[in-house]
């Protein structure tokens, strides 16, 4: 039986530019300012492109910005916030039939994640929403979240689900905790490897879930 799963929201639920390129732009400006010739154009293009599927940090590091460079992105990314409403994929509708309690927890600056799921309009369908703040101190990471979640609930890992696009974050998170995971592949997310399961859309997700669960709810 599957009783809980376990959502990641970028490039999961939403696609993380759904409101449009230039929401980042202040960002890519402060650090294109703050470069001062450490990286090339196309460096910078290509750790600009990563900034749509990975966190702020992970980026930073992956692509050798320089201190300066890291805290004048940072500084622009706390400040961003969603205003306009969100539809998410058009599979959206799907969760609320899932046959199993549902938790997001997604990774990124509050201000702008928690912005972006009141676009959404999604609170309701989750029995628990968690951010995990990259600009607060006393992070857990989703790996500390997820066990959380898990203790509180008195859930055993092997009958809950971690569904998310990311295999260097919430997957190997799930991994390491002994949750099955499923690699979403809305587009532009490439196939990897690790996953237990790899789904297109949240329909599929349905189908796994209830054939996990012998077509009834928990």
């Amino acid at each position: 039986m599957i009783h809980a799963v376990l959502f990641d929201l970028d490039n999961c639920l939403s696609a993380a530019d759904e409101v449009g390129r230039e929401l980042l732009d202040p960002v890519f400006a402060a650090i294109r300012q703050a470069n001062r010739g450490e990286l090339s154009e196309e460096a910078l293009e290509r750790a600009f492109s990563d900034c749509w599927r990975h966190a702020l940090d992970y980026v930073a590091r992956e692509h050798g910005f320089s201190a300066e460079m890291l805290a004048a992105g940072w500084a622009a990314c706390a400040r961003l916030e969603v205003r306009a409403p969100m539809r998410g994929y058009p599979d959206l509708g799907a969760l609320a039939e899932l046959p199993a309690l549902l938790f997001l927890v997604t990774s990124g600056f509050r201000r702008l994640q928690e912005s972006k799921i009141r676009a959404l309009g999604i609170e309701r369908l989750f029995a628990g929403i968690h951010v995990d703040a990259i600009d607060e101190p006393g992070r857990k990471g989703k790996q500390g979240i997820f066990e959380e979640i898990l203790r509180a609930r008195r859930l055993d890992p092997r009958e809950v689900l971690v569904v998310g696009d990311n295999l260097e974050s919430e997957i190997e998170a799930g991994n390491r905790l002994g949750i099955r995971t499923v690699q979403i592949l809305r587009p532009g997310v490439p196939r990897g490897e690790g996953a237990t399961y790899t789904v297109r859309g949240l329909d599929e997700l349905k189908a796994l879930v209830t054939r996990e669960n012998g077509g009834r709810a928990p």
